[in-house]
C-alpha cells in the first residue's frame, strides 16, 4: 500500500472539509492506494454524531463521497463531480470506534462517468455502509486548464 500525495496543498484557496490538514474543522483525511482501491483511516469523535453514540449518515455520506472523489484523482488522474450517490446503512457507525476504514474502487467507467464502489467498516471489519456513487469526470486538458492539476502520485 502506497500514501498518496496530495495535489492540492500547494493551490490556493484550498480548505476541503474533508482532506485539507488545515482546515480547522476538517476530517483531515489522507489516503492509500491499495491495488484498485484507494482507502482512508479515521476515526470519529461525539462531535460527528447524529444520534447518541452513532455517526451522523450525512458524515457517513462524505467519507464515501470523498474516498470516491480520490478514486477520480488517482486512478483516473483527473477531476469529477458527484453527479449521483446511493448508499446504504447496513449497520449503525459507532462514535467510539477506535478507527473505521474507507474503501473505494471504479465498478465501471463509459467515456466521461465512472461508477465507484465505496464502503465504511467498522473496527471490527464489518462493512457498516456501502455506496454507489455516479462521478462525471473532466478530461485532463480541462482539469488542468480550470483547476490546475496536473497529476496526482503516490509516494516512495
Amino acid at each position: 500500500m502506497k500514501k498518496i500525495k496530495n495535489p492540492w496543498l500547494a493551490h490556493k484557496g484550498y480548505n476541503c472539509i474533508a482532506c485539507c490538514p488545515e482546515n480547522k474543522i476538517g476530517l483531515h483525511l489522507e489516503f492509500w492506494e491499495d491495488g484498485d482501491d484507494i482507502v482512508s483511516y479515521w476515526t470519529p469523535t461525539q462531535d460527528h454524531q447524529g444520534w447518541i453514540n452513532t455517526l451522523h449518515g450525512g458524515v457517513q455520506s462524505l467519507l464515501l463521497d470523498e474516498v470516491a472523489g480520490w478514486v477520480v484523482t488517482r486512478k483516473l488522474q483527473t477531476t469529477g463531480v458527484t453527479s449521483k450517490m446511493e448508499v446504504q446503512y447496513k449497520r449503525p457507525v459507532s462514535t467510539l470506534d477506535s478507527r473505521l476504514t474507507i474503501r473505494a474502487r471504479i465498478a465501471r467507467q463509459m467515456r466521461n462517468v465512472a461508477i465507484i464502489e465505496a464502503e465504511i467498516y467498522n473496527a471490527a471489519g464489518e462493512a457498516c455502509t456501502q455506496g454507489t456513487l455516479t462521478y462525471f469526470c473532466a478530461s485532463k486538458e480541462k482539469a488542468a486548464q480550470e483547476t490546475g492539476f496536473t497529476g496526482c502520485e503516490v509516494e516512495e
